[in-house]
């Protein structure tokens, strides 16, 4: 027998039909999540209710119902009464939000249909959302077929999500499924969805459909397998491959689909070598970085500085303090400001730190490189294990909410932001240094003590100054790589011994003290990188990349760019 929750839902529906001026149907699939008016809004609100009903088969019917409704928004309502997560309040269905700090006794109320807090009868919108007892609501709980009814329904309500994002993410989902069930649904989409990017990637997965539905006629599989092979669809590769090696697979089909994965392999190769060239890009960004203060180091003072990478990693740690300081998580409480702010303290952060270096211990140690070298390094192990004592052996830094995606340039060549970002920073950074030492009087002197040195302080330079200043402006761009670093890699204490031999790598191959040499043999070698990976592993990649630095070296000496001039001899 039905509930009382039924006869109050059949009234809601009988009310809306005898005030609508035309029939009521399903709604109209137009891919935009609004409902079309209040009797609209009402029935799927009816139909909803329903879902509270006592009787199974009542339920059942409201879900497929709701499935057909097309209306996206009601995808969020079905998933939370399959979690368990959907409650009947005061003749409502509302989904709940604990409060801070009551743990899940008192709660926030959601309209489960359009996802509004509810408030008192008579609040205000300066007011704050009702608050009630779990014990006041009614769990509703989902049986096992209704849960296998839901997913399906849910899958099918993502199509028509107002969110493009999750609509490109529904009609993938329904493709990779391999049933040729939900072919309708998708080449509904094709025909009414505004997204250009959504109706592709439904057409793809209509052809993926169609190509492995055997119930289909051939010439319709023949016609799926040519189009997604115009397409170079990367998800049909896997699929034709499979019917390539089945025995049974039509031999006419088998030809057009040969002809597909040819076309398919040919453009995907091609994206896979712009993917393997960006990241050198973004990796020899961070080297450039790590490489322009090595570089200004070793060129002025003449100091192996093998605490470089450490520098670089108490960058990314003060990043992981700024972003404590400011409570920036995702998705919970995103501060995205708190970035903007690590790259300034990381810079002088890592730039006092630097100071200190320079002040106790190298300065005391000019003109004995070997000694400085092994006296940076022990600095180098004494800061790893300090700050693996504070903070253990791994932490995470969350990226700003605009940094999370990314843009996709042409069909399957996505770039993520935060890879572009790093190599604007380091545009950026390369820039600065160079205003830095050939435009201000600060970089004059900066010069002209790496020329020479005895003339300069005889001049009047203080060439004391000029190294302490050098060294902390050295360790400050490290400090700024470590912070773009946390963008796109793990923070653990030892991530700077990951790069500094690649950073030198780059010092001595670009020319000591060259900017254009260290941006070149910093791009250079990252791409260089990342292209031997696939075709070797990490560790023989970077074996062959130092044999072809050494026997670069061998050819020239003086790196890239070597000085010129009276240069040469100093």
């Amino acid at each position: 027998m039905r509930s009382e929750f039924a006869r109050f839902a059949v009234l809601i529906s009988l009310f809306g039909v005898l005030m609508c001026p035309k029939p009521m149907g399903l709604l109209a699939a137009t891919g935009d999540d609004t409902l079309h008016g209040s009797v609209d809004e009402a029935l799927v609100g009816a139909e909803l209710l329903k879902l509270a009903d006592s009787d199974g088969e009542v339920r059942r019917d409201a879900i497929q119902w709701l499935a057909n409704s097309k209306v996206g928004r009601v995808g969020d309502a079905l998933e939370a009464y399959r979690l368990g997560k959907l409650y009947f309040w005061q003749g409502k269905l509302v989904t709940a939000t604990p409060v801070e700090g009551s743990g899940s006794k008192n709660l926030t109320l959601q309209d489960a249909l359009t996802g509004q807090p509810i408030y008192q009868a008579e609040a205000t919108l300066l007011d704050p959302p009702l608050v009630v007892a779990k014990a006041d609501l009614k769990s509703l709980v989902a049986s096992r077929k209704e849960r296998r009814a839901v997913v399906d329904a849910v899958r099918v309500l993502a199509l028509y999500a107002e969110d493009p994002a999750v609509r490109l993410n529904a009609v993938k989902k329904l493709g990779d499924l391999r049933n040729a069930d939900y072919i309708d649904e998708l080449e509904e989409v094709c025909n009414q969805d505004s997204n250009d990017q959504v109706i592709f990637r439904a057409k793809e997965s209509v052809a993926l459909l169609q190509l492995i539905d055997t119930k289909k006629d051939l010439t319709v599989r023949q016609h799926a397998a040519k189009e997604l092979g115009e397409m170079a669809s990367a998800r049909a590769g896997p699929l034709i491959e499979d019917l390539l090696e089945n025995e049974n697979t039509d031999e006419s089909l088998r030809k057009v689909c040969q002809q597909s994965l040819a076309q398919i392999e040919s453009y995907q190769g091609v994206v896979r070598v712009l993917g393997y060239i960006f990241s050198g890009l973004s990796l020899g960004s961070v080297l450039i970085l790590m490489a322009l203060g090595l570089a200004i180091v070793f060129g002025q003072m003449g100091v192996i500085n093998m605490a470089h990478g450490e520098l670089m990693m108490i960058g990314a740690y003060t990043t992981y303090e700024v972003q404590q300081v400011f409570g920036h998580s995702m998705p919970d409480n995103p501060v995205n400001e708190f970035f903007w702010v690590a790259l300034v303290v990381s810079f002088f952060t890592t730039a006092f730190v630097g100071l200190l270096m320079e002040k106790l211990i190298v300065r005391h140690l000019y003109g004995r490189p070997l000694e400085t070298l092994l006296a940076t390094w022990g600095v180098g192990l004494m800061l790893i294990q300090i700050v693996r004592i504070r903070y253990g052996d791994n932490i995470g830094v969350n990226s700003p909410t605009w940094l999370v995606d990314g843009v996709e340039v042409f069909q399957d060549f996505h770039l993520p932001y935060n890879r572009l970002f790093i190599i604007g920073l380091t545009v950026v950074c390369v820039a600065f240094v160079y205003l830095l030492l050939n435009h201000t009087k600060r970089g004059l002197l900066l010069r002209a003590t790496v020329q020479n040195r005895e003339i300069a302080a005889t001049l009047g330079v203080n060439t004391q100054y000029e190294d302490g200043f050098t060294f902390a402006f050295g360790a400050g761009l490290a400090g700024i790589a470590g912070c773009g670093l946390t963008l796109i890699g793990g923070v653990t204490p030892d991530m700077g011994q990951n790069y500094i031999v690649d950073s030198f790598l780059v010092v001595v191959t670009g020319g000591v003290g060259e900017i254009a040499g260290v941006v070149c043999a910093g791009l250079g070698l990252g791409v260089l990188n990342k292209v031997l990976e696939p075709m070797f592993s990490t560790i023989w990649g970077k074996v062959l990349i130092l044999a072809f630095v050494v026997a670069f070296i061998q050819y020239r000496p003086a790196g890239l760019f070597p000085p010129k001039g009276r240069l040469a001899d100093v």
